[in-house]
């Protein structure tokens, strides 16, 4: 594959960086060759590994054309797990400052939509129906007034991640696990309505802080009809 002149540009000056930060790191070490590559994730993935004397990088290409001070707080995150090393605080935060940004996160949501797959199972489950359930809560707690996003299951029974609403394709999926009769109604309506609450309170981005449930959403959650009992119900599952 050719590279552009400008993508040339960055994965050279990606790879002084790491040259930098691996010598820093590991003064005493011989430097290895350093093979960057930027590729077309669906999120800004990144990740390292040392093989055969290689040092390869593989970044997601929506990282290329981040400020120099971006790339080297990654590196220096990378290189420090790939050493076993504490990560330098001051990487972790310049690098979330960066991914928090208003214009970076509006381009990994559209990058998500176009290259992403939502693997979701259709709403009207065995037992559940969340499209109706969906209403249920819509027109108790929000006055009908909330725009239904895609609803469905998720592929597979986790205990351990019961719902999630993800923005990027605008959809709940609530975990296979719920769709069966030993599961009270009350515990998927709560699990659902808590999922709809992050449409009606989207996550804060506080400088390197990404708040997810902010004070009015845990305020808001508390109005559940059931709320103690509901979340009683969900820890024996």
């Amino acid at each position: 594959m050719v590279l552009s002149e400008r993508m040339q540009v960055e994965t050279a000056a990606a790879e002084q960086t790491y040259a930098r930060v691996f010598q820093q790191l590991r003064p005493r070490t011989p430097l290895p060759a350093i093979c960057v590559q930027f590729r077309r994730y669906a999120n800004a993935n990144a990740q390292v590994r040392l093989d055969n004397g290689t040092l390869h990088v593989r970044m997601a290409d929506t990282l290329a054309g981040a400020p120099p001070a971006v790339i080297e707080a990654l590196a220096e995150i990378l290189l420090s797990k790939l050493f076993r090393r504490p990560v330098p605080r001051h990487s972790n935060d310049t690098y979330r400052r960066y991914l928090n940004r208003r214009d970076v996160r509006r381009s990994l949501d559209l990058v998500r939509q176009i290259r992403g797959r939502k693997r979701v199972e259709p709403a009207n489950g065995s037992c559940y129906n969340l499209d109706e359930m969906f209403e249920e809560l819509n027109f108790r707690y929000f006055y009908g007034l909330m725009a239904r996003p895609v609803l469905g299951w998720s592929p597979n029974a986790s205990r351990t991640l019961l719902g999630h609403y993800d923005a990027s394709h605008n959809a709940i999926v609530l975990s296979r696990i719920l769709d069966r009769p030993e599961t009270p109604r009350l515990a998927v309506e709560y699990v659902l309505f808590h999922e709809m609450l992050h449409l009606r309170h989207p996550a804060e981005h506080r400088g390197a802080r990404r708040c997810v449930h902010t004070r009015e959403f845990k305020l808001a959650e508390k109005q559940f009809e059931g709320f103690k009992e509901a979340t009683a119900l969900l820890k024996r599952l």
